[in-house]
């Protein structure tokens, strides 16, 4: 069976490949390799050599070129006699089973995609037994349709009535036996992860109808935006955090209080490009947290060069889990690292985004969200009273809306948020 988890503790070297095409020009295949390599990097490799190449779509055989492929290939044995040899290979998209069988038999090193590598890293960051199951549900949907390569070692047996006919009929060998064995034993592990995962579901949504009267808020964004130091400022709690992708799984709930108005705020998993629709459909009960959430506040990351294509992503994923029409702040984080490059004074040509201002980026199309947008710091701590304020004013919006005989306003809670 295969490993998937990649030890932090080892550190691997690793060639990055990705294609360039008509809808993926140079410039957007060199910002992919960079999470590519983030993503790496958060699994405990490190990125030597990269390799594109213009296609007008994957190689339905090999993804890239053979051509490309026999140069990556020569670059793995020139490292091998250099003594620093090639731990992995790891391409920007999903392959197949065809795909990954044809590229080993030429590299004859490990290969990874884009999915299995996420996987890898769930698989490291999961710490609890819902976030395990979870993640090992989600591997082994990946694995069962690309089973047949893992066996492609043994041999097939002659004999059957296929036999000397130049046919396959009836060429069962020990290959194909065992090849069964392992589906079935696939499908029984899957059949039991599901029955956990459901048992756990319906625990969990036991947990959040005992929680009362009160506002969910959820924080969603692209992974490594700051959800989880926006919580601890938030809810004075110590979640996890730091600057790698997925340092969150779990969903983390704590109840907040702003102004004698409690609320409940929920930290979730980040989102990215092409996520694993098989993570998608085995994390459901951690989504629901965002599902059943009355307010979301979307964390972007302005100083990412690519924050825009990022709000795309996570927009489209809630729209995916049918969350796209629900009341929304969009959170713009970490303006301390913004950057521009000021263009000269004889330079006539148009600004680029490279090029904008903070102030001047913050009188574009994000003026027009008014209440629905702010600018912030978590890290600095810029902007956060009135954050608070901004969010207070909406849950107590929402409260009355929902709850509007509720006397929230005449309760009193201590600082660990227990009524008094």
């Amino acid at each position: 069976m295969r490993e998937f988890v990649i030890s932090e503790a080892q550190t691997e070297t690793a060639v990055l490949v990705a294609l360039i095409t008509q809808m993926q020009d140079e410039r957007k295949t060199n910002e992919y390799l960079d999470e590519l390599e983030f993503l790496a990097d958060t699994a405990g490799a490190l990125t030597i050599k990269r390799f594109t190449q213009k296609l007008d779509g994957p190689n339905s055989v090999t993804y890239i070129g053979k051509g490309k492929l026999e140069e990556i290939r020569e670059y793995i044995v020139q490292k091998e006699e250099e003594d620093s040899p090639v731990g992995m290979v790891i391409f920007d998209d999903e392959l197949s089973a065809k795909q990954l069988r044809n590229i080993e038999q030429v590299l004859q090193v490990k290969i990874l995609d884009r999915t299995s590598l996420i996987l890898d890293i769930f698989a490291m960051r999961a710490q609890t037994a819902n976030a395990k199951t979870q993640v090992e549900l989600a591997q082994y949907r990946y694995m069962l349709p690309r089973l047949h390569r893992l066996w492609t070692h043994l041999e097939r047996q002659g004999g059957g009535s296929g036999s000397g006919k130049g046919g396959s009929v009836g060429l069962r060998g020990p290959g194909e036996t065992q090849l069964e064995m392992d589906r079935r034993i696939i499908l029984n592990r899957m059949s039991l992860l599901k029955e956990r995962l459901a048992e756990i579901d319906r625990q969990k949504t036991t947990q959040r109808k005992g929680r009362g009267r009160l506002i969910r808020v959820a924080l969603v964004g692209y992974t490594n935006v700051g959800k989880s130091t926006l919580m601890n400022l938030l809810a004075k709690s110590e979640v996890f955090a730091e600057n790698k992708l997925f340092a969150t799984l779990d969903t983390t709930v704590r109840k907040v209080i702003i102004d004698n108005l409690p609320f409940l705020l929920s930290d979730t998993v980040g989102f990215i490009r092409k996520l694993p629709t098989d993570l998608v459909e085995s994390f459901k009960s951690t989504l629901d947290e965002v599902r059943e959430a009355d307010l979301l506040l979307h964390i972007v990351d302005i100083s990412h060069p690519d924050f825009e294509e990022q709000i795309q992503v996570v927009e489209k994923t809630l729209a995916d889990l049918k969350c796209g029409d629900k009341p929304t702040m969009i959170i713009f984080n970490k303006i301390d690292a913004y950057t521009y490059v000021e263009k000269a004074a004889d330079d006539l040509t148009p600004k680029t985004k490279e090029n904008i201002t903070l102030p001047e980026l913050m009188n574009t199309w994000m003026a027009k969200l008014d209440e629905n947008c702010m600018f912030i710091s978590a890290k600095e701590k810029t902007n956060l009273e009135e954050l608070k304020n901004r969010v207070y004013a909406k849950v107590k919006e929402l409260h009355v809306q929902k709850y509007p005989y509720n006397d929230f306003l005449f309760q009193r809670y201590d600082e660990q948020g227990e009524l008094i």
